[in-house]
């Protein structure tokens, strides 16, 4: 049971870095269209498709977590 609530713990642990990279990608993303305004449309397609797909590692860790606690 132990090992299952220390996976547990360590799946959650993809959320933060999922969270990190999106802020990350947000904070370049603005720097990006500061320096080149006319460039945006094209921007702010790539960082909305990262950040989804960033997302979509986090919901995975978070499922695998739930899927841990359910099972201790």
């Amino acid at each position: 049971m132990t090992i299952l609530a220390i996976g547990a713990g360590v799946a959650a642990l993809g959320v933060l870095g999922a969270g990190l990279s999106i802020g990350i990608a947000t904070g370049k993303a603005t720097e990006a269209i500061a320096r080149q305004p006319e460039a945006e449309g094209k921007i702010r397609t790539t960082l909305i498709l990262g950040c989804a797909l960033a997302e979509a590692t986090a919901i995975y860790a978070f499922v695998i977590a739930l899927m841990m606690v359910v099972k201790l």
